[in-house]
């Protein structure tokens, strides 16, 4: 590897976050240089060229002062993700020079990642590569260990999914109808419903902004209840699933957007509904289950290849796109998967 010197161009936080987060927040920075090969004598370490950023909702926690479950980022220090990268020098044994992997990096066009935690050698490049910041990523990691582990389907069950056309809802939907279920969800613009039922295949679909009682909307579309929740935003939403769920239903809870921008969060209800239908819900991270990951892949690789499932990306061009992309899920502007290009492959 040569020891050429480049800049490096960063996403940083300027400063932790209270209630909801602004492009000022964060900057853009360049480092004077970073020299593209590991350093002597640090071993199991790769030095990367990113491709794509992952903009996900978990990150919003860690733009906060407290630690919520996820360490705060550092400040002045790159933000850290989710994303697709190519080795350009490696002392790991798994890494060699021109692999390209998907995991954990640095929102900064090079990244030193030492003793990689989560990086998986991307061995099938005959896919769009950003469908490693999605669906066959962390996202679809988070779709199959939720559907399937957590909440167990079985054909012709009731399947409701909030923040359906987001990063996993729309591949839980399609997960659910390949299981033969019967799939609502609901998303916050007439665009994204039109998305749920045209392209994704729902059978049934609601913009929850235009319901004024979630309750009777989820009554409308579950006349006999719902037997399976995928949980992606919390608050009042979780109300009404509860009073609609069917006895010994599943709800796995894979994220609560709606709560992570305020700074006093909503409290349920009424969780009688757990008790006397015998609910069981359950809280998860997908980094739990990777070890199935190569079981994922053998389902998922297949139904993409024959178009039996598809996945929507909103693509955002250039590091500078960061600070206002990764803001634009929280606002429900993205539609599809929200990621960033870096680099052009």
């Amino acid at each position: 590897m040569s020891d050429q010197e480049v800049s490096n161009k960063q996403v940083a936080l300027k400063n932790y976050v209270t209630g909801f987060p602004k492009e000022s927040d964060m900057q853009i920075i360049t480092t004077d240089t970073i020299r593209l090969r590991v350093p002597e004598g640090t071993k199991d370490a790769v030095l990367v060229k990113n491709l794509y950023l992952s903009c996900d909702p978990y990150m919003r926690e860690r733009m906060s002062a407290s630690d919520g479950g996820f360490p705060p980022f550092e400040l002045g220090k790159p933000l850290t993700g989710y994303g697709v990268a190519k080795i350009l020098d490696s002392t790991h044994p798994n890494y060699k020079k021109g692999d390209l992997a998907w995991g954990f990096t640095g929102w900064e066009e090079y990244s030193l990642i030492v003793s990689p935690q989560i990086l998986f050698k991307i061995e099938h490049t005959d896919v769009p590569l950003s469908y490693y910041t999605g669906i066959l990523g962390m996202p679809g990691m988070t779709a199959y260990a939720g559907f399937y582990e957590i909440c167990t389907p079985k054909k012709g069950e009731f399947v409701y999914i909030s923040a359906a056309s987001g990063a996993v809802g729309q591949i839980v939907g399609q997960f659910a109808k390949l299981s033969g279920c019967y799939v609502v969800g609901s998303a916050g613009s007439k665009e994204k419903v039109d998305l749920l039922k045209n392209t994704f295949g729902f059978d049934e679909a609601f913009n929850y902004k235009e319901e004024p009682d979630l309750t009777a909307a989820l009554k409308r579309c579950f006349p006999d209840g719902i037997d399976i929740y995928f949980e992606n935003v919390g608050g009042k939403m979780l109300d009404a699933v509860l009073a609609n769920m069917r006895i010994r239903g599943r709800i796995a809870a894979c994220g609560m957007i709606s709560q992570y921008n305020l700074e006093k969060r909503e409290g349920v209800h009424d969780l009688t509904h757990i008790v006397f239908k015998e609910i069981r819900m359950q809280g998860f991270l997908a980094a739990t289950y990777y070890h199935l990951y190569p079981k994922f892949l053998e389902m998922a690789l297949p139904y993409l290849k024959q178009g039996k499932i598809v996945y929507v990306e909103d693509i955002a061009e250039g590091l500078e796109s960061g600070p206002s992309s990764l803001l634009s899920i929280f606002t429900g502007k993205n539609v599809g998967k929200k990621l960033v290009v870096v680099a052009p492959e």
